[in-house]
């Protein structure tokens, strides 16, 4: 059976405190880490057309319940 006392001798049952620490004190892959990518218009894109779609949808109940 594992012993599942950290350094300080805190008791983990699950011993998912110490499978936390190996995950992120693992040294990555490659020597250095893959820049973020450029920034697309992508999600703005998606926020133009969703306000355009909510504005025509406003304006066509006014137009309805103004008839």
């Amino acid at each position: 059976m594992a012993d599942n006392q950290g350094p300080q001798g805190n008791y983990d049952p699950a011993g998912s405190t110490q499978m936390f620490r190996a995950f992120v004190d693992e040294a990555p892959q490659t020597g250095r880490r893959q820049a973020a990518p450029a920034a697309s218009g992508g999600p703005r894109i998606g926020l133009i057309i969703g306000v355009v779609i909510a504005v025509a949808i406003v304006a066509a109940v006014a137009w309805l319940a103004l008839k």
